[in-house]
């Protein structure tokens, strides 16, 4: 292996802490976001083309990142979505078969600034005492305060939109045209996996841009609604929101999943706020209150509904709670077909534990066919 001299650099964070690293390839130069952690132990190639990770930079609490290489069908959307990458040891070199090219490609070809050699596990419980916050990654190891003057300039994660940034431009379809049933699907960062799933259940899904009016969803003739994951801050989404209070009233089936989850508390009056540090990994362990049965889930959120005002709701009823901190992590309307949850059931992280959920979509959407057939 031939040996090959890197380039310094460093993460520093909002509140002045700095930790330090070398550079992955030849790539220099500086990134910004917010800094958050995952802690899968494999999936990364997913996790960085997920576009609910827009704008961060993302720390692998994974100690080896790489080693497996990267496939072309293990992504989630067009291209990396993260600001970002911060690991503890760089593979340069993969072992599987069946990948297509190394992660140190991949990276490159997306134009993408990566350090390792740093200390993931002291910078992680750092995260996790004193909150996630906006952080920067730079080769500009002796810049320390121009990094400084750039980082007070990023706006913060709270209040900021961001699907926009990530949303489809122009409607398009996934799945077989003559598939049973239609699906209306609002992107507000989809990934691609959900898609996958809603057509295996033989559903045909025309994927709309982020602000696409309730008017525009219902032209489609659709059985059903979907709202999808995505980036950012769901409150400042006025447009996502008031189309969600027609489809509410509508009456007709819908499911959300994750910044979908949070857009529908907010259609029904329950306010969402920034967590300490958020849900990141394939390990969060969830309690269907329905069925007393728990579940391994992947998450991926900074936000989450408020539990009072979702409990005090009389429409609505709370049907998943995180088991780690007891945040709501489900919710149903009582006399409506539409419901979602804060995780991502498509993820599939080793058992198929949330998969039932696309389902109880389906069962939905085939319950309400019949009543107003």
């Amino acid at each position: 292996m031939k040996y090959q001299t890197r380039k310094k650099a460093l993460i520093l964070l909002a509140d002045g802490t700095i930790f330090y690293g070398k550079a992955v390839g030849g790539k220099e130069g500086s990134a910004f976001g917010e800094v958050c952690f995952n802690t899968g132990m494999t999936g990364y190639q997913e996790i960085f083309t997920d576009p609910s990770y827009f704008g961060q930079l993302m720390v692998t609490t994974n100690a080896h990142i790489g080693n497996y290489g990267t496939h072309k069908d293990e992504v989630e959307s067009e291209g990396i979505k993260i600001a970002g990458l911060i690991c503890r040891n760089f593979s340069y070199h993969y072992s599987r078969p069946a990948a297509d090219d190394s992660l140190e490609s991949f990276l490159d070809q997306h134009n993408l600034l990566a350090i390792s050699d740093v200390d993931t596990r002291a910078l992680v419980s750092y995260i996790r005492d004193n909150g996630a916050m906006n952080a920067v990654i730079s080769t500009e190891v002796d810049n320390i305060d121009g990094l400084k003057e750039q980082l007070a300039k990023v706006p913060d994660m709270k209040g900021l939109e961001l699907a926009s940034k990530v949303s489809t431009k122009a409607p398009y379809f996934f799945g077989k045209e003559d598939a049973t049933y239609k699906i209306s699907a609002l992107d507000i960062g989809i990934k691609k996996n959900i898609l996958r799933n809603l057509a295996e259940r033989d559903c045909y899904i025309k994927v709309f841009p982020y602000n696409t009016s309730f008017e525009e969803l219902q032209a489609f003739q659709p059985d059903g609604y979907f709202l999808s994951n995505g980036p950012g801050d769901p409150e400042p989404l006025n447009e996502v929101i008031a189309t969600t209070k027609k489809i509410i009233e509508s009456g007709a089936p819908l499911f959300g999943i994750c910044l979908g989850h949070q857009i529908l508390a907010l259609a029904n009056g329950i306010s969402t706020y920034k967590m300490h540090h958020g849900h990141r990994g394939i390990n969060h362990p969830i309690m269907n209150l329905l069925t007393g049965k728990g579940e391994i889930t992947s998450q991926n959120h900074g936000f989450a509904i408020n539990r009072e005002e979702a409990e005090a709701h009389p429409e609505i009823e709370i049907t998943h709670l995180h088991l780690n901190d007891k945040t709501a992590a489900g919710i149903r309307m009582r006399n409506k077909p539409v419901f979602s949850v804060q995780y991502h059931p498509e993820a599939s992280p080793g058992p198929h534990d949330a998969s039932y959920l696309f389902d109880d979509f389906l069962k939905n959407i085939k319950s309400h066919k019949l009543q107003t057939a």
